[in-house]
């Protein structure tokens, strides 16, 4: 049986899942200030940069679906926030493109999650405010030097490998773990699409060491 979104009046099939008034709430380890929402960007503080942890009892229970959804979210955002930030920092204007197509692929995917899931992202999960943005560069670029010509390319290269090899494996464990249906195969494309990413990157890095 159908419903509608109360949040975006969107119709939701039976087998769908919205979330859209799902939210977690986190405290931080350092500073102690408590943040709401469905995802943090890297799990780390707007406020002080310090890690994060979820605060159980807030949401009540949820049902195992919901939490999936926002674990494939915070992927995501993560990911799109990695290549927005890292775009801006590089001088490297092949390793800029490849960034640029990453970082929209990224938001193709969080948009796509957004309305097969009904989920309303908070709007500085996308847009960080200056000062969040320099606290998550200083976690997701620590050891990294941007002055350092060709060895920060293949640093940026190596990293997002890895970041997305992690995400696709989420992915296909997520999908694991359903039943047949809308879901399953919903993380099974966008395990997919991750694959694509990492076969692009790997490319890309190889033809950037043969320069």
């Amino acid at each position: 049986m159908a419903s509608t979104c109360p949040k975006c009046h969107q119709v939701i099939e039976e087998d769908d899942v919205c979330c859209a008034e799902v939210r977690y709430t986190w405290k931080c380890k350092n500073c102690g200030k408590l943040t709401t929402g469905f995802v943090v960007p890297y799990g780390r503080c707007f406020l002080c940069g310090g890690e994060h942890e979820v605060l159980q009892g807030y949401g009540g229970a949820l049902p195992d679906q919901v939490d999936f959804v926002r674990a494939a979210f915070q992927l995501e955002v993560d990911m799109y926030q990695f290549y927005r930030i890292a775009r801006g920092r590089t001088s490297d204007s092949t390793l800029q493109a490849v960034l640029e197509e990453l970082c929209f692929k990224e938001q193709d995917h969080i948009n796509e999650l957004e309305s097969k899931y009904h989920v309303h992202l908070d709007p500085q999960i996308k847009d960080l405010p200056d000062r969040t943005e320099s606290l998550i560069s200083q976690w997701i670029f620590s050891g990294l030097d941007f002055s350092a010509a060709a060895m920060h390319v293949l640093a940026v290269y190596d990293k997002a490998i890895v970041m997305e090899q992690r995400t696709r494996d989420y992915f296909l464990a997520l999908a694991a773990k359903l039943e047949p249906g809308p879901g399953k195969e919903l993380f099974r494309e966008l395990a997919a699409e991750e694959e694509d990413h990492v076969t692009m990157l790997e490319t890309e890095r190889e033809q950037f060491l043969q320069k």
